[in-house]
């Protein structure tokens, strides 16, 4: 006589017995998917750090994270990142550079680049950093201008090892000018070159059109920069974790050289040839 309960109800594996296996998705520009939990439907704009924002038709963005919780076509599935493909041609950096056969990365050499602070290294790194490993060349941060000098005294440029310095607002008439040009008439500026861009903060080096915004908002004297314009563009400015969650935001915008201002473009191709040549 047949066994109705089958062999053993207390046997491993009973919870998986009859889980359906869901599909995986690759989240690739473009792909139209649903949040099973509130509806919301839109198309992949950009991914970063395992987070897929989302674009519905009315403009609105969302940004979720990457997993289980979404549906394609009314159907439930598993949102995962892209795998990379193979190109059967010659492959370009972000920079717009292209790829050499060989890609291991250099052992670093003496000389290198000073940018102020940590967003100017994460913005050269998201899109000269294939470069600049082939090149062997390391990007420091100085936490301001202001201490370029302290930096050069303590350990000092010379012909093998050469200094190339990324300033924020380097316009006539600036602090930020002051401070290049006295360093400049200085003991080290035979071996060093300071170049800069015009904005106030790297962050406009972003392009408007990358952000979808038709120009940064200009903020009022007496407001600290980044935070006037978390709060123009309704995002919280609270402390330095409201700050930052924004420039993740921002530089997960740039996906390439494309998507930076021609002003800063220039200026970090010269410090590259400067320290390599």
């Amino acid at each position: 006589m047949d066994d109705r309960y089958g062999a053993d109800v207390l046997a491993g594996g009973w919870r998986r017995q009859f889980q359906r296996e869901l599909p995986r998705v690759e989240a690739v520009r473009d792909t139209v998917v649903e949040v099973a939990e509130d509806g919301f439907c839109g198309a992949v704009v950009s991914l970063s750090g395992g987070l897929a924002e989302l674009e519905d038709r009315h403009g609105r963005r969302r940004v979720f994270p990457l997993g289980p919780g979404f549906l394609v076509d009314g159907e439930p599935v598993i949102l995962t990142a892209p795998t990379a493909t193979p190109s059967s041609g010659p492959r370009r950096t972000a920079s717009g550079s292209f790829v050499a056969g060989n890609e291991r990365a250099r052992v670093a050499r003496a000389s290198r680049i000073f940018v102020e602070g940590r967003h100017d290294a994460e913005l050269v790194e998201k899109v000269w950093g294939d470069d600049l490993r082939a090149e062997g060349v390391v990007v420091e941060y100085l936490q301001g201008v202001d201490l370029l000098d302290a930096a050069l005294r303590e350990d000092p440029p010379s012909p093998a090892r050469r200094y190339g310095v990324l300033v924020d607002h380097l316009v006539r008439g600036s602090k930020e000018s002051r401070i290049a040009e006295a360093i400049e008439r200085g003991p080290h500026g035979a071996h060093l070159r300071i170049v800069g861009h015009p904005f106030v903060d790297v962050w406009q080096c972003v392009t408007p059109a990358a952000l979808g915004i038709a120009a940064w908002p200009q903020i009022p004297r007496g407001i600290e920069w980044k935070v006037g314009v978390c709060r123009a563009f309704g995002w919280p400015a609270d402390d330095q974790a409201d700050i930052a969650r924004a420039w993740q935001h921002i530089l997960s915008k740039v996906h390439s050289f494309r998507d930076l201002e021609p002003a800063l473009l220039g200026r970090v191709e010269e410090l590259i040839d400067f320290v390599t040549a």
